[in-house]
């Protein structure tokens, strides 16, 4: 392919671009949390339309210290958040002070065949200025054939000052629709923050 070269004459000129792609990432839903509430759910726009759903989490504060972020899936729209599960975590993490840094899987951190919400961003601080952010993605949630997978990267400000930055990854074992998700606090509320659901367009 040629190397188009522009200056400032031609670029006056251009009135349309082509090839450039534009909407493919579609915001369905928002959840702004002000005040403490136990759970943050999304049980709408969750359906064939998108191959990918993609979550964004924005400086998820906790009310309680040292605390982590949980997610589950439903397939009976929110009524129960129980997708049987099967999933992997490793992170790295270092500490302000510069004393500790590692990369390590955590055994204790994955599920295997359960029902249980699955960690994404462990001990959480709740100082003023201490969070989490990041990003989930769930693949094809309406399919009758294939298992739920997903994957999240999130990095959270550990209660002790390490920043810990953390993956997830895994499949809701089920061929059943997903059509619901279900994000919580392993104790306590979630004091603020924002949660954002994408979809990603097919084309």
């Amino acid at each position: 392919m040629a190397l188009v070269k522009y200056n400032n004459n031609s670029i006056s000129s251009v009135t349309a671009l082509d090839s450039i792609a534009s909407g493919s990432l579609v915001l369905l839903a928002t959840n702004t949390i002000t005040s403490g509430v136990s759970s943050s759910s999304f049980t709408s726009n969750i359906d064939s339309t998108y191959d990918t759903y993609i979550f964004k989490f924005i400086n998820i504060h906790p009310a309680t210290n040292n605390v982590n972020l949980l997610f589950n899936m439903s397939s009976d729209g929110g009524s129960n958040y129980n997708i049987t599960k099967t999933t992997t975590y490793f992170r790295a993490y270092h500490a302000e002070s510069d004393a500790e840094a590692n990369l390590v899987y955590e055994a204790t951190e994955d599920l295997a065949q359960s029902t249980s919400y699955q960690n994404l961003s462990i001990l959480i601080g709740n100082d003023n200025d201490q969070s989490t952010s990041g990003t989930l993605y769930l693949f094809s949630p309406s399919s009758d054939t294939f298992v739920k997978h997903f994957i999240s990267r999130m990095n959270a400000y550990y209660s002790a000052d390490f920043t810990f930055d953390q993956y997830v990854a895994g499949y809701g074992n089920t061929t059943s629709a997903i059509n619901a998700v279900d994000f919580k606090m392993s104790s306590g509320n979630i004091d603020s923050g924002v949660i954002k659901m994408y979809g990603l367009s097919k084309s």
